[in-house]
């Protein structure tokens, strides 16, 4: 079953006063099946940015359809569009996006407080979650007293804690050192492996090799993508290296 559907999108911007408009995405189609891990790449001012945009329901297209369950993004009223976020979707960026005047506790429960879940339940959803993610002994603490690593455990449990159809992540090991990343990477997995949808935006072939698909945005358009099947982190990196070869001269489809 997909749980997103992207099909035939456009964007253009248009000045405000003037000037040439701007195509930053043509006609992009794909499918996220329900459980997949899936990486988008493409060299910067290739569209991902505003893909990821448009499907976190922040912006819209010019043209297409973006579902959600089957459901299109533009069937959501403005007024409800805040909601629909929090209930269907996680979120995890690069800066992390924690409030330093709330504990990471209280930056996770977020979400829930906003929807209007009571403490009980709240915390009940939360211990689990911090365990998994090794974070129980970090719930009382603000983000300034921890590592880049630990808040971003932080902001993946804010995601995961609403039980979203689908997390984003965009380029979510930007700001992190190498260990930090391998640990984000093997917790990303361990996420998918237990069932949750993933779509993570990155330049890094390392964070994309865990992934079971990798998407390829060039000019606009999704123009190669390749499969895990049975290759190993190593032969994927190893592909997704030679594809963005590929794409940087200007290379054909294969």
């Amino acid at each position: 079953m997909a749980v997103l559907d992207v099909k035939n999108l456009k964007k253009i911007y248009r000045p405000r006063f003037g000037g040439n408009q701007v195509q930053a995405l043509s006609c992009v189609n794909f499918s996220v099946e329900e459980g997949e891990y899936v990486a988008i790449m493409g060299e910067s001012g290739s569209g991902k940015t505003t893909l990821l945009n448009i499907m976190a329901a922040l912006d819209k297209p010019t043209e297409g359809t973006v579902l959600l369950d089957g459901k299109p993004l533009s069937s959501i009223k403005d007024k409800d569009i805040a909601q629909f976020r929090r209930d269907n979707l996680g979120f995890v960026f690069q800066e992390f996006n924690l409030l330093d005047t709330f504990n990471v506790k209280d930056n996770i429960l977020l979400p829930l407080v906003l929807k209007g879940e009571n403490c009980k339940h709240m915390d009940s959803k939360l211990q689990p979650i911090a365990k998994e993610l090794g974070i129980s002994a970090l719930l009382e603490k603000y983000p300034y007293e921890i590592s880049g690593g630990q808040k971003q455990r932080a902001a993946v449990a804010r995601a995961l804690i609403t039980e979203p159809r689908l997390i984003l992540a965009d380029e979510p090991t930007g700001a992190l050192d190498s260990r930090s990343t391998d640990e984000l990477l093997g917790l990303f997995a361990r996420i998918n492996a237990g069932g949750q949808t993933i779509l993570m935006v990155t330049h890094s072939v390392k964070a994309a090799s865990k992934a079971g698909r990798v998407l390829f945005i060039r000019d606009g358009e999704v123009f190669h993508q390749v499969y895990r099947g049975q290759m190993t982190d190593e032969q994927l990196y190893q592909k997704i290296s030679d594809t963005l070869t590929m794409l940087a001269t200007g290379g054909d489809r294969r």
